[in-house]
Formats: structure tokens, sequence, C-alpha cells
């Protein structure tokens, strides 16, 4: 899948769960019900803990019930600096490996399930299996990708074909249908994708949106930083290095030429925080109206090589920016656009190429831009490779292997337990009029939680994987997945997809389906251990849970109904209310400075902020309910820590996580997710028990007033 269309196409709040993962990645049956009465109870033993004794069950993975306590300082004051505090020893001590950029809790789990899915993979690539076979599509894919010597020994020939296609465009009728493959298989100046319609969550519709940059946002063009300069002039040099290795004469030229447009594509394109704005992003038109909105590119043409054709409606996500490109592109030379259009398929490819292409790729995006000081070995990315296009082929496997059916009717409980616990929060919510009320708890009754793994796996039969072709293998996948979006055109909107395979480390909510969806990937320790301290599991899986449940709340998840369609249900007080707690939670975000000159953006990172603070008030009043059915309200004290103090070094220690300065200053700018320093630090300091489980007062760093602590949920 072309995952920069997908990040660019349409704004994220409108694809599916797209704004609304647990983590930055690289970012889920059956109808809960919103009555407390009949909500799943709790599966107790799944929480480590008898629901008579609330005696530990032992064996927990991190420490004696559930935290690794060595990973502690206790030189830090914990109302000065609760993230170093939980997690200072563990900082002070680890190094990033070398290959990454960035090490969290999410990276261990997914390294392990890198392994998990190698040996997998290495098993169906044995022997000589049927053609067409998922064994041989596979096998072949794999052998493809860790077949360097052949790779090198073809050096650019493989791209001769698709760049003779590109530089053969003899005029700009012919145009159209090179954009239209290029947001299949590179990027083009617009992005086209297919999705639920957000007014009528039935049935699919398809969207265009800003795309067509190199870098990761708009303001690795634009920022007035000697950083960001340095960025821009490490990108000009990797073109230049590209189009030489494609055999390209005065690569700088086209280089210099094709950066240029970029600057002026930056220049026109919204910014992020401004693209997850569903009042501004959700703009439906008729082909006939894009055309008035953006006459120089001809989108009949476009629509009909990419099979759209008989769509009569569109989402414009960012109409001025689709505007702006088409006026730029009208105006440049023809030969640019070709050599846009070539370094765009490239640099899109790089890595399904030779050595050299593999390294200059590294060279800047994973060394300048992310700070990686070494290139992953081979076969990590070739696992990721087949993640990211054929995940489900060896997710079946995956969740034989290494997910316990009980996991996932434990999880159905906690689910269960978060949702009552949410429920009864907002029906004593004092601020919320009984009118926005009603719809909200409406909202939260159809709430589908997807757990564990799919019961309708990807049907891979179209697909066909030629032996020996790495790049024609990646091209295969690419149209594959495109011909996937284009089927479900027309037909009623399939609930059980899922949006990635169930290795994925990650949790997510869409608002346009009203599903949470928690894979695989995600269900084990520290996050969700069967053998740990309920409180740790309330603050670490319960959470999340209530953080995904919370998406659905948010600053742009309310904008959407019980049945996910976009629709103002909330009256002008309660609206008013719930934007003066949004305000001061962005103030409180926006005073954080990770580094220096540069702060957190509380427009991009709202609706995470809000999950975040929601998820943990919500884990730690399901905490509560636990604690009143099994231990009428008392929880034990465990290695001189209370049930309180526990349940938030539960959540502080899901967030233990290193990075990389470049990568950092990368997640500002693009990640809608604020570092995991503040995910910890930014949201207990809004929470009462926080300050009682750890004696926090106005002296310390982190103290609120009362009346300061924002609450929402």
């Amino acid at each position: 899948m072309n995952y920069r269309l997908f990040a660019r196409a349409a704004a994220a709040a409108l694809l599916a769960g797209a704004a609304a993962t647990l983590a930055g990645c690289g970012a889920i049956e059956g109808a809960v019900s919103g009555e407390a009465d009949n909500a799943p109870s709790v599966d107790e033993a799944a929480l480590g803990q008898d629901a008579q004794s609330d005696e530990l069950a032992g064996g927990a993975t991190y420490g004696d019930f559930g935290v690794d306590l060595s990973n502690r300082d206790d030189s830090v004051d914990p109302g000065d600096d609760f993230f170093a505090y939980a997690n200072g020893a563990w900082l002070g001590d680890f190094e990033i490996p070398a290959d990454l950029s960035r090490y969290t809790m999410f990276t261990e789990l997914a390294l392990t399930a890198e392994e998990d899915i190698r040996t997998i993979v290495d098993e169906l690539a044995a022997g000589d299996p049927a053609q067409g076979s998922l064994e041989q599509k596979v096998g072949d894919f794999y052998a493809a990708w860790m077949d360097v010597e052949g790779l090198d020994a073809k050096g650019a020939a493989p791209l001769k074909p698709h760049l003779d296609a590109i530089y053969g465009v003899t005029d700009r009728a012919g145009l159209e249908a090179v954009y239209a493959r290029a947001n299949i298989v590179a990027d083009a100046p617009f992005g086209v994708s297919v999705l639920p319609d957000p007014a009528d969550t039935t049935r699919y519709i398809a969207a265009v949106g800003q795309s067509g940059l190199g870098m990761p946002d708009r303001d690795y063009y634009l920022k007035e930083d000697d950083r960001f300069a340095q960025y821009r002039d490490a990108y000009r040099a990797y073109m230049t290095r590209l189009f030489g290795l494609a055999g390209l004469d005065d690569a700088a030229g086209r280089a210099g030429r094709v950066f240029n447009v970029e600057m002026r594509l930056a220049e026109i394109h919204w910014t992020t925080a401004e693209s997850r704005d569903i009042e501004k992003i959700y703009n439906p038109m008729s082909p006939q109206k894009l055309s008035e909105t953006a006459p120089e590119i001809g989108w009949t043409d476009v629509f009909a090589e990419l099979r759209l054709d008989g769509v009569d409606t569109f989402i414009v996500a960012q109409p001025s920016a689709i505007a702006g490109a088409a006026t730029l592109f009208a105006e440049l030379p023809l030969d640019t656009i070709k050599d846009y259009l070539a370094f765009h398929f490239i640099n899109a490819q790089a890595a399904n190429l030779s050595t050299a292409f593999d390294d200059a790729a590294f060279e800047f995006f994973g060394k300048t831009l992310r700070g990686a000081e070494e290139k992953r070995d081979r076969w990590k990315r070739g696992v990721s490779q087949i993640d990211a296009g054929l995940g489900e082929a060896v997710g079946q496997i995956y969740v034989e292997r290494h997910f316990p059916p009980e996991y996932k009717a434990q999880m159905e409980g906690l689910v269960g337990n978060l949702t009552a616990a949410f429920e009864e929060r907002l029906q004593n919510n004092a601020w919320m009029d009984e009118a926005t009320r009603a719809q909200a708890l409406l909202k939260l009754s159809t709430f589908e939680p997807k757990i564990g793994y799919t019961d309708k796996w990807t049907d891979y039969g179209p697909l066909t994987i030629e032996k020996g072709d790495l790049l024609g293998a990646a091209i295969a996948i690419a149209d594959f997945q495109w011909d996937e979006q284009v089927r479900r055109l027309g037909g009623p909107v399939d609930r059980t997809l899922w949006p990635y395979p169930p290795q994925t480390v990650n949790a997510s909510y869409s608002p346009l389906l009203n599903q949470i969806t928690f894979p695989a990937g995600i269900l084990q320790p520290p996050f969700f251990d069967p053998n740990a301290d309920a409180a740790v599991n309330y603050g670490a899986i319960g959470a999340v849970i209530g953080h995904e449940i919370g998406h659905g709340f948010d600053d742009q998840g309310r904008r959407f109904d019980e049945r996910g369609r976009i629709r103002d249900w909330w009256t002008k007080d309660a609206n008013d209310r719930f934007q003066m707690r949004t305000d001061a939670l962005g103030a409180q975000y926006g005073s954080y400075e990770p580094i220096e000159g540069l702060t957190i953006n509380p427009k991009l990172t709202m609706g995470e902020n809000i999950g975040d603070l929601g998820g943990l008030q919500m884990g730690y009043a399901a905490y509560q309910r636990h604690l009143a059915a099994c231990c009428d309200g008392v929880a034990p004290v465990i290695d001189g820590l209370t049930g309180d103090q526990r349940f938030f070094l539960g959540w502080a220690q899901v967030w233990r996580a290193k990075a990389r300065e470049d990568e950092l200053r990368r997640r500002l700018v693009t990640d809608p997710h604020s570092p995991p320093r503040y995910r910890v630090n930014g949201v207990v300091r809004n929470l009462d028990a926080w300050y009682e489980a750890f004696d926090v007062s106005e002296d310390d760093a982190l103290y609120l007033a009362p009346e300061d602590r924002v609450r929402i949920w």
C-alpha cells in the first residue's frame, strides 16, 4: 500500500482509525452494551488476582507484580517528574540500538513479533510450494527481497519500463494516466483513496486530498531553523543521488527543479493540524464541482484510470491545496513534471532496488531525518515489508501460535468493565446537559470492540508474485491493495475488515465505524499480563482501552454520531463547556518544550491528549469498580506500594521510551501523539488520585491547583 498516499489523501480524521491510533506507527466483535448491568463482567483471573482474596497470582513478566521496579529512579521526586521517577534508571542506562531512531515498549513487543514472523516466513518459504499458494507468494517475495546479489546485478534496470512510461508522455493530456498510476505505486500532487462515506457509513465513497511531498511535512520545507535548513540541503543531495543512480543526465539540475516544485507545493499545503479538523476537511463534491475547483487536472481521465469513473461524489479534504496544486502543475514545464513523477517513483521503490538505491534512502530518511546510525538487518526489513503487504497471510499462523484463545474472552471482559466505568462517568458528568448526555450514552452503547484478530482473513488469490522480481512483486501488491479498495465501491461497508494484521503492536478507534480495535500484538506484557497485579493491568491495558473509547468523544471523534456519521449532536452549552476544558488542556501541552525552541503543538495532539487523559481516568474508575467487587474497595500493599501507586506506575511503564533528537523533532512536527514523557507527566498531574497516591504538594514541579486540573471525562 502507498502509505504516504493514505496519510495525505484525505485528512486523518476521515480515514477509519487513522487519527486515533494508540501510538505513532509507523497507527482492532459484537456490540458492547451501554448498560452497566448488561456489560460483561471482568474475568478476575485475567487480572492476576483472585476475586475473593485479591492475592497476586504470581509469575508476572515484569517484576514481581507487573512493574519492573529496577527501572525506577528513587532520587527523583515523583511530583517533579513522574516519568523519570518511574523510568529514570532505564533512561540512564539504556542505549537505543544503532539501527533504530526510537525505542519504546511498542518497539520491544514489535521486535519479538518480528522474530515470530520470521520463523513463520522461513517455514512458508521452505520446500517447493505450489504456484499460487500463500506459501509461494510469501516465500518468493521474501526470497526476492533477500537476494541482494541479484538486485545489485540488475542495478537500475528494473526501473526502465516505469521511467519509460513517465518520460514517454508527449503532451499534458498524457499526464492523467501517469498521475493515476502514481497514486497507486508512488506519489502524485494529489492522493485518492476509498473509505466509508461520513454522511452514510453503510456505503463507500472516494476521497481526494493533498499529497506529493517527499519529506514528512510542509514544515520541513518552510521552517526557518538551522536544522530544517540542513534537512533541505540533504534532501536536494538525495534527489541528485537518485537521479544519478537511475542513469539520468543532469541529475543536479533535475533535483533542483523538483525540489523547487515541492517547496511551492509545501506553501500550498494545509498544516497537519488543519488537516485533522473534520469540519474543514469534509467537503463533498461531484466530479463536475471538483473539475470546477481544480480545472487544470483532467479528473475524468484520472478517475477512469483508477476505475472510479462511476463515483458520483468525492470528499475533497483540502480544496484550496488541490486547486493550488492543479494551478502549479499547469504552469510547470512538461519536462519538470516528468522529472517530479520520476523522482517520486524511484523514491517510493528505492528499497526494492539495488543496494545503492537502498543505501541512499537510508542515509536520508533513516540517518538524516530520524537519527538512526545503522541500517536495519535485511531480514528485519523484509519481515516489515511482508507485514505491510501480506500481513494476514502470516497473521493467521501468528495468532494460532502466540495468542491464547482465552485472552480474547478476558479482553472482552475488560472492555465491558471500561465501558461500564465510562457510562457511569457520563451519567455523573456535571458539565454535560441531558440532551447531549443521552446522545453520548447512545453512542457508547453502539461501540463495537474488535479483539485479537479478524474472523475474515484477506483472500490473496488474485495476487500474483513472480519469482525473482522484487520490484514487480511490490507493485503487484500495491495493485492488489488498490483493487481491494475499488472492489468495495458500490457495495455495503464491510465492518469485519481490520485496519492492520494481528501481529501489529498498536490499538485504534475508527470514527466512521465506531469500532475500537486491539490486535493480538499489543495484548502482551506490559500492556496486558494475566499474571500481573490488577492495579497494573488497569493502569496499562485498562487505560489503553479507555484511551480508544475516549477517541469517540475527543475533539474530532465527538463530531461523529453512533452510526459513524458526521452529525453535530452537541447542544451549544455542552459544546462551549467542552471547548473550555480542551482549551485549558491545550494551554498545558502548548507550554511543554521537548526540544529548545520547539514546543508540542496542542492543535495537532489534542485528540491523543484527550484520549490519554480520559483513558487514564476511565482505567482508574474501572479499577475502583474492580476493588469494590473483589475486596471491599481496599487494595493490598505490595512491595511497599499501594494499589493506586501500582496503577500509575503501570501507566508510566508502558510509555517508557527514548528517542534520538532528529526523530523527536520529526514527531513534534508530524505526530498527533505527544512525546511519551508528556503522555505520562501531562496526564497524571490532572488526576486528583495521583496527588494522593504520591503525596504531591504545591512545592512539586508538576503540581496544579485543583481548579487548574482539567477534567473532561
